[in-house]
């Protein structure tokens, strides 16, 4: 499998943490020294991956489980050696989100290093 394809599996498997409330896969998609952040309501938000992973458990009923559409959608994607930026637009939550993903591949495998998000709507 390419590198490409294999950032894309784990940009998959972010998204589906939120879009099925869970938790593990968030573990699975990030670096355990990640951070997630940027501004809610003009507030900047700061959260590691065990609390991004705590947040995303407690939405309940999922998003899959209401029958929400999927928004997904891959903007950019640029790899230089083991280190990747992925343009993200993604719905969650209610509201339109534009990520800045980093990407590191550690030992073999691509995980999300960093996570700076932007509310669109």
């Amino acid at each position: 499998m390419s590198d490409q394809d294999e950032i894309q599996n784990t940009i998959q498997t972010y998204f589906d943490c939120m879009y099925e409330s869970d938790g593990a896969k968030a573990l699975e998609a990030f670096h355990p020294s990640a951070k997630i952040t940027g501004y809610i309501q003009d507030e900047l938000q700061q959260m590691s991956v065990d609390d991004f992973a705590k947040f995303v458990d407690s939405k309940s009923p999922s998003h899959k489980e209401n029958g929400d559409p999927i928004v997904l959608e891959t903007l950019s994607l640029e790899i230089a050696g083991d280190t990747a930026v992925a343009r993200v637009r993604d719905a969650y939550i209610g509201r339109n989100f534009l990520d800045t993903l980093s990407l590191l591949k550690v030992n073999g495998k691509w995980v999300i290093y960093n996570k700076l998000f932007h509310i669109e709507s």
